[in-house]
């Protein structure tokens, strides 16, 4: 008769172990959280940036068609003018910012979120001028995004917004207020496109050339040029 094996013990994690691993865990967590943040931001500015290159486009089109002048006027926004049937701007989604936290519509009526809005200098009495009228078109500012006075990113535009549409002027955005900062980076940051139709990420202030700065100085010297024609 053969003696049997006892069975095999199974060893338990002890609690020490356990502690370890779940300590391993929280450490990479916080490690690779950030960067993961960090990366969706990228993204969303790029993805912004992409946005106004194609508002960018879409004005132009709308302007060798209109002998150079800008979109917009007393009875109709710009946005209006440059969907025209989806002539010009083929998805009302381009006006909505990854920034943006709203719900939209694709109709391209009162209801979409416009997230971007146009320089207010482009209009006299609601009149819009022709760019031949920007003495700097490197830093003169067309389109950049339209935020309200909230603490944190937000945006208060919509397509039903009082002719000619949603506008910007510096730090303040019709409708919507007085910013306290960019969209990205720690609101640091912000994306703009020139009068030359490049887009450029943007120090929101600062002693050089900053989004805000509406004046010359030493370290800024077309600061003046940058929201006035």
């Amino acid at each position: 008769m053969t003696k049997s094996s006892p069975p095999p013990v199974e060893r338990a994690f002890t609690l020490m172990e356990v502690l370890v691993v779940i300590a391993i865990i929280i450490g990479l967590a916080a490690i690779l959280i950030p960067s993961l943040n960090s990366a969706l931001v990228r993204a969303k500015a790029t993805k912004d940036m992409s946005n106004l290159r194609q508002i960018g486009m879409a004005t132009q089109m709308y302007m060798n068609d209109s002998n150079g002048v800008f979109p917009g006027s007393a009875t109709a926004t710009w946005a209006s003018q440059l969907e025209l049937n989806r002539k010009y701007l083929s998805v009302w989604r381009i006006l909505e910012s990854p920034f943006d936290k709203r719900t939209t519509s694709e109709s391209g009526d009162g209801t979409t979120a416009i997230s971007y809005g146009i320089n207010s200098n482009t209009y006299v009495a609601n009149v819009p001028i022709s760019a031949d009228k920007i003495t700097k078109p490197t830093v003169f500012i067309v389109f950049a995004p339209a935020q309200t006075s909230a603490t944190t990113v937000s945006f208060g535009g919509w397509g039903n917004s009082s002719a000619p549409g949603v506008s910007v002027l510096a730090a303040a955005s019709t409708p919507g207020g007085t910013a306290t900062g960019g969209t990205h980076q720690s609101r640091t940051k912000i994306n703009a496109m020139c009068g030359d139709w490049h887009v450029e990420m943007m120090p929101w202030s600062g002693t050089g050339p900053a989004f805000t700065n509406t004046a010359a100085t030493g370290t800024d010297p077309d600061g003046a040029f940058r929201w006035s024609p």
